[in-house]
């Protein structure tokens, strides 16, 4: 692999060399995910900046450079700088000086290294001068980055107490850049992980969600599931849904259809709205989150002889995952949009039908006949109504 970032369009962004210019070269570098996605010619959109310098100093020498800033992780020591090509967050070095797995303590620092070393894994630990270009790599991450290998920095059970999350961000790097097993790392991650339970179930759902967005991460849950780690988090999860992720991706693929996080993790659920629901409310989804889980887990009662009348019912993403979910094509359903029942209770009751219950029931049976005759026009729709009201 090519250890320059010379061709990477991202660093030759006007915002950044304006963020250079105003903090000075010497006292900032590129790390983490822009510089290894960088490294890799993987599309890089968010870029994140270490800096010497403290936060105070960050948003001075902002401001004095026409730079707007938001103290965005002043606690922490960041500070985003507001560019017009994309915000930036500008961190101050920092180091830990205690952790309960859940949160850290930190004071700022003024090693490079020393920053370096209370990130998670190697490959998230390069930086790079912002003129130059250079790369500092102080924990080998550009060999692991070679071998596409996620490996901790220093020992995994340190680094996984320090933060249990780390367990869930190993696994989700592992399936994204992964090819060469780290052993070390695994066992530290399975040995480890029933402190998983003491999380916050949001930061629990926020990384499984990346980690089913991948591109296909079946090789890797269903490697989580058969170490039983899986099961600290989603103990819904049997061989039979590990498979079912499996067809779904290859479907997605086969029909084209993007990733969706919420349809994979429905796959990994029984059949059932209700453990969908009870799932849902430990992971502490949002009520669209929930609903759309919901949804896609109750696939054992569908219908789908007529597909466009589901997607009218569910909605067209709804209805691509149960049918996706159900092992059917959802292709016809790219691009349709449902058409809109126009008819309202104003002009049934112009018909002579007095206002009350009986308007609703005639509204309702006139939509159903719509539907089972697949959307006819407006002319068809007053037929329709005719008839019902006769």
């Amino acid at each position: 692999m090519n250890h320059s970032l010379e061709h990477a369009d991202w660093t030759k962004r006007a915002g950044l060399a304006a963020l250079t210019r105003a903090l000075g070269p010497e006292n900032i570098r590129w790390v983490g995910g822009a510089v290894r996605d960088g490294l890799l010619e993987i599309p890089v959109h968010d870029v994140d900046c270490a800096t010497v310098l403290r936060p105070e100093a960050v948003i001075d020498q902002c401001a004095e450079a026409g730079i707007r800033t938001v103290p965005t992780g002043i606690e922490h020591g960041t500070v985003t700088a507001i560019l017009d090509d994309g915000p930036v967050e500008v961190t101050t070095l920092r180091r830990d000086v205690a952790t309960d797995g859940r949160r850290a303590t930190i004071r700022y620092a003024s090693d490079w290294q020393e920053d370096a070393a209370r990130r998670d894994f190697t490959i998230n630990a390069l930086y790079a001068h912002p003129l130059t270009l250079r790369i500092f790599d102080f924990f080998g991450g550009l060999d692991d980055l070679d071998a596409r290998r996620v490996r901790f920095i220093g020992d995994p059970r340190q680094r996984i107490a320090e933060d249990h999350l780390r367990i869930l961000r190993y696994y989700r790097f592992q399936a994204r850049f992964g090819a060469e097993l780290d052993e070390a790392a695994e066992e530290a991650c399975v040995q480890m992980a029933a402190m998983l339970k003491g999380l916050s179930r949001e930061r629990v759902a926020s990384e499984l969600l990346c980690l089913l967005a991948l591109p296909d991460p079946h090789e890797t849950v269903a490697r989580m599931h058969g170490r039983g780690v899986l099961g600290i988090i989603l103990p819904e999860t049997c061989d039979i849904q590990v498979a079912a992720l499996a067809r779904l991706v290859a479907a997605e693929r086969e029909q084209a259809v993007a990733a969706e996080p919420l349809r994979r993790l429905a796959a990994l659920l029984p059949p059932s709205r209700e453990v969908a629901e009870t799932v849902a409310a430990r992971l502490r989804l949002s009520k669209a989150q929930r609903t759309r889980l919901a949804i896609a887990a109750d696939r054992t009662s569908d219908d789908v002889t007529d597909i466009h009348a589901l997607a009218y019912r569910l909605g067209v993403g709804s209805a691509v995952d149960r049918l996706l979910l159900s092992g059917e094509d959802a292709r016809p359903l790219d691009g349709w949009e449902p058409p809109v029942f126009d008819l309202k209770g104003g002009e049934v009751v112009a018909q002579g039908v007095a206002a009350g219950p009986q308007v609703a029931k005639i509204l309702q049976a006139v939509e159903r006949r719509w539907i089972a005759e697949h959307f006819p026009d407006a002319a068809r729709v007053r037929q329709i109504l005719a008839e019902e009201i006769d």
